[in-house]
């Protein structure tokens, strides 16, 4: 079966957004970069909550064009041949997503958990996250802390309302710009 994990950038402070939305703080130096692509390896489907796959989608596509950083030119390509599907109960069509997974999270999830393949990857998307970890789908959390305090905005599970337990998988990873990594396996 595979491995759904949730991968987010979150402040110091616990925000995946600021307090009005602002997501322009994570930095995504050299060795972050690079783990973006390990990530690419381990996982063939990419999804998204509604609210992160429109930023994505607005981004992305010629995302070349409008900066030479050196993450964007190299992860650019990579994003457009990916599989990308969106979970929403409002977006309709996309595209640039394969799917939108939205009238039956927990049945269309588990379908794609039972395929053959690599992992699945939710990036981003904190109330996607809190859906799925209701519904017991979610499988690894990594939490990239970055160095900045927001003062408020969307928590890595915005409505949770339970608890979810946690096992450490691996010591905290240090990535350049002060990038603390927390990789944890799903216990409840």
């Amino acid at each position: 079966m595979r491995k759904l994990t949730y991968f987010i950038h979150t402040s110091a402070d616990g925000h995946v957004v600021g307090p009005k939305g602002e997501f322009d703080w994570p930095v995504m130096g050299p060795e972050l970069s690079d783990h973006s692509f390990e990530l690419d390896e381990e996982n063939d489907i990419t999804l998204y909550g509604r609210v992160t796959w429109e930023m994505m989608e607005s981004w992305w596509p010629d995302a070349e064009s409008r900066t030479d950083h050196p993450h964007v030119v190299r992860y650019a390509p990579v994003w457009r041949a990916s599989r990308k599907m969106v979970i929403s109960r409002t977006l309709e069509k996309s595209d640039w997503a394969e799917r939108i997974i939205g009238s039956d999270l927990a049945a269309e999830v588990r379908e794609l958990k039972e395929e053959d393949g690599k992992g699945l990857l939710l990036m981003g998307g904190a109330r996607a996250a809190t859906s799925l970890a209701r519904l017991g789908l979610l499988d690894e959390v990594r939490i990239g802390v970055h160095p900045v305090i927001l003062g408020g905005g969307v928590s890595l599970f915005p409505g949770l309302d339970r608890r979810l337990g946690l096992r450490l998988l691996e010591a905290p990873r240090t990535f350049d710009e002060g990038v603390v990594m927390h990789r944890y396996a799903v216990t409840s």
